[in-house]
């Protein structure tokens, strides 16, 4: 059996900078840190997790709860924000909120099964952020923000990002548009729309009620939506959905009528998935760095774990309009919002 002796005899270390290696300690240089995995790895050497975890007091898990994987813009944030973790030396458990894990996450937090917590789809109603906020869990909210919440949160400036895409659609005339919003309490869809509907209202085009719709962050839903304002006495020239998600579901809507983008009608989408730059889509967009926002958040959350007494912090990240041909010919972007 292969132990850490073995693997500080081949890396030329001593066996406490092994064990500083395997918990991730912050004072290795990174050529012992290489030279020791390297040790690890040509032996076959696994640290035996639960040791570990008695030595440390840490189980080197990091809890992640999302709601929606279907939506495309939480599979590219979790491949970097589990690449970042993995690369820290942290296993990552996922959580589907309000799901079939939904108990299993409430057990491993109120078990301290795992080191800390990142909500992507936080609001202040979420049962599991309660919990990590009554055990005291760290925890860094990703893509939400939750007002009066002591913790560091990441999000980007949706305000500024939906004020963006009204100022474009008055610059081109299409002033008669519609707004599909995601969820009511989700901090997202609530800035995004505040920033749009307020900026449109200054723009002098202010959007009726009857123009304003929820659709939960569903494509299906929104492609419901769409048909129904496709068949207005008056349709909208132009739709601003809250996330890319919905907006596919406006473009097939689009297709199902054979109508198309941009030549019968407008759609802008959010986020700006890898699936938005497709031919088949050519979404214009507001692109938020949904990866760098990732790894901003793992950053935040590792600092927390080694310094639990940091004040809360806040990081806000500026959006871009992104033209593509579901609006116009792709000549113009916008400049960064900050």
């Amino acid at each position: 059996m292969v132990t850490s002796r073995d693997v500080a005899h081949l890396a030329g270390v001593s066996q406490a900078t092994v064990s500083r290696v395997i918990s991730s300690a912050s004072n290795i240089s990174p050529e012992t840190r290489l030279k020791v995995q390297a040790a690890m790895e040509t032996l076959g050497y696994a640290p035996h997790a639960g040791a570990r975890a008695m030595k440390t007091r840490r189980a080197r898990v990091i809890g992640v709860v999302v709601s929606d994987l279907g939506n495309p813009f939480y599979s590219e944030m979790l491949d970097e924000l589990t690449g970042e973790l993995d690369r820290a030396g942290y296993r990552v458990v996922l959580w589907n909120a309000g799901g079939g894990s939904h108990h299993d996450a409430l057990a491993a937090i109120r078990e301290r099964a795992v080191d800390g917590v990142i909500f992507t789809t936080a609001t202040g109603s979420t049962v599991e952020l309660q919990v990590a906020l009554e055990q005291k869990s760290p925890i860094v909210l990703i893509n939400r923000i939750v007002e009066g919440f002591e913790a560091d949160q990441v999000a980007s400036d949706n305000i500024a990002g939906g004020a963006a895409v009204a100022d474009y659609l008055h610059r081109h005339g299409r002033t008669h548009a519609a707004f599909i919003g995601g969820l009511s309490n989700a901090s997202t869809s609530r800035d995004r729309a505040r920033g749009f509907l307020e900026r449109m209202a200054e723009l002098g085009h202010p959007l009726p009620e009857d123009l304003r719709f929820q659709a939960g962050f569903s494509h299906d839903h929104a492609q419901y939506v769409t048909s129904k304002l496709l068949g207005r006495a008056d349709p909208p020239q132009a739709i601003f959905c809250a996330n890319d998600y919905m907006a596919f579901g406006a473009l097939d809507a689009l297709r199902a009528q054979r109508l198309s983008a941009p030549e019968d009608f407008w759609v802008i989408g959010y986020d700006d998935v890898d699936m938005a730059s497709w031919p088949s889509f050519n979404l214009t967009t507001v692109r938020q760095p949904s990866r760098e926002m990732a790894r901003a958040g793992a950053k935040m959350l590792l600092e927390r774990l080694e310094s639990p007494e940091l004040s809360p912090r806040h990081q806000q990240f500026p959006c871009r309009l992104i033209v593509r041909g579901s609006t116009n010919t792709p000549v113009e972007a916008s400049p960064p919002t900050s």
